[in-house]
């Protein structure tokens, strides 16, 4: 019998939790499930005879070892700042873990000494990072293998709103944790294109868009990721041409977006000042320049060079962003004020579907031709439950975790899904679940060598 911990009951854990439960009477499992709402963890698991839910506070230090002793693997679910947490006292115990997080700094520092235990801590098991590890090695190493050299990789997933439930201006809903989307994108993001090397500062990223057409899915723009270059190393690609990897949204986004930007709505190292007392319009305003006699719209138009008849302020106004409505948030960062705002108006509907849309595009040289494959993954979810961003999350961690106490998966230490022995079997299961790639392949003509 393997004993298997999950901790956090959210959202984006619902597919693993049903998955693993599903396969616990065949495969002889007993499965926990923690979480800070001990109700929502037992919603979670309902009535099979296999799980088990208990209340789980990450911020109860002294309760973590007793919670996670006897157990064959910890799963965390938990926001990603508390995994390091979990794998400390992982490795202290000898327990195995697995997360669909990226591998923290600290993983990086300890990964000997996990290697040394003969412990598997699995990472990067989501959808990004995940399923885009997993498909674009599979394509790469297909490449390698017969004899071709790559030169260029372009990459790009998107969680956004299903087609049939795109029903607002900015074409966009938050299918997942609204704190992230605004603050996404912050730094300096860097990559390198026909050889030489881009930084773009954050102030100057939504204004550096790319576009693109996706399967049936019709068009839309790309803003990069803070560091493709990393990716080199990751792909084994340390002499790439181009590498680049960034984020898919709707055509019309990243104009409206970079008005919060440019204004300082995204900034999260700040508090304002009686905060609980200003209206959506007056924190506007804040930014603006003082004119007692111009309206806010007349002086952010001006400030920003905005047609005030234009798409992007349609945009801010079916928001509400010049609503005279209270904050009500006390001691709140600009970030969270505009969060705020945001949900009010970008959360799903109760009958609202979101989607994933991932596209990869090599270019690869054999035999002095040059070549281009692309390949694109679009999956939609069921229900606001079931969303497709839960299930690319949750689906594949659960498929290696299955994999790794079935004696399926022997690699030892910090482990990302970037080898055959996971990707491999890992893609065949996803496509069980409508969630696969369509590969188009052609000829570059005109190579000179």
């Amino acid at each position: 019998m393997k004993k298997i911990l999950i901790l956090g009951a959210g959202l984006s854990a619902t597919s693993l939790i049903d998955y693993l439960i599903a396969k616990s009477e065949f495969f002889d499992w007993q499965i926990k499930l923690g979480d800070i709402d001990i109700k929502l963890a037992e919603r979670k698991i309902g009535q099979h005879k296999n799980a088990k839910a208990f209340q789980f506070d990450i911020n109860e230090t002294d309760k973590i070892a007793s919670a996670l002793d006897g157990n064959d693997l910890v799963i965390s679910m938990l926001p990603a700042r508390f995994h390091d947490i979990l794998f400390a006292e992982c490795l202290k115990q000898g327990i195995n873990m697995a997360t669909a997080s990226y591998v923290s700094p600290y993983l990086n520092q300890i990964e000997e000494e996990v290697k040394a235990k003969g412990l598997t801590f699995l990472n990067e098991l989501g959808v990004d990072p995940g399923i885009d590890h997993m498909s674009a090695m599979q394509i790469i190493d297909r490449i390698r293998a017969k004899g071709g050299e790559v030169t260029s990789f372009i990459s790009f997933t998107g969680g956004l709103i299903a087609p049939e439930s795109d029903d607002n201006p900015w074409r966009y809903k938050f299918t997942w944790n609204p704190r992230n989307v605004v603050l996404a994108g912050q730094g300096v993001s860097q990559f390198i294109f026909k050889g030489r090397y881009k930084y773009i500062p954050y102030h100057k990223l939504f204004e550096r868009v790319m576009s693109r057409n996706v399967l049936d899915f019709g068009d839309f723009e790309v803003y990069p990721n803070r560091d493709s270059l990393k990716y080199r190393k990751i792909y084994e690609l340390d002499e790439i041409q181009t590498m680049y990897r960034g984020t898919l949204r709707r055509k019309g986004f990243g104009e409206a977006w970079n008005v919060f930007v440019q204004l300082g709505c995204t900034d999260d190292s700040y508090t304002i000042e009686n905060s609980e007392n200003l209206t959506y319009r007056s924190f506007i305003n804040t930014f603006l320049k003082y004119d007692i006699i111009k309206p806010v719209e007349e002086k952010l138009c001006e400030y920003l060079k905005i047609d005030p008849n234009g798409e992007v302020m349609k945009k801010l106004i079916w928001l509400g962003i010049f609503d005279e409505k209270p904050i009500y948030l006390k001691n709140a960062t600009p970030a969270q004020i505009l969060q705020k705002i945001l949900e009010e108006k970008l959360g799903l509907n109760a009958n609202d579907k979101d989607m994933i849309v991932m596209q990869h595009e090599f270019e690869y040289e054999l035999d002095q031709k040059r070549y281009k494959i692309t390949s694109a993954m679009g999956f939609i979810g069921e229900d606001t439950i079931r969303t497709a961003m839960a299930v690319t999350v949750g689906t594949p961690l659960a498929i290696a975790v299955k994999l790794f106490l079935t004696g399926k998966l022997s690699s030892k230490g910090v482990i990302i899904p970037t080898k055959p022995e996971l990707y491999l079997p890992i893609l065949t299961e996803l496509e069980e679940y409508g969630i696969r790639f369509i590969e188009k392949e052609e000829l570059i003509p005109d190579l000179k060598v």
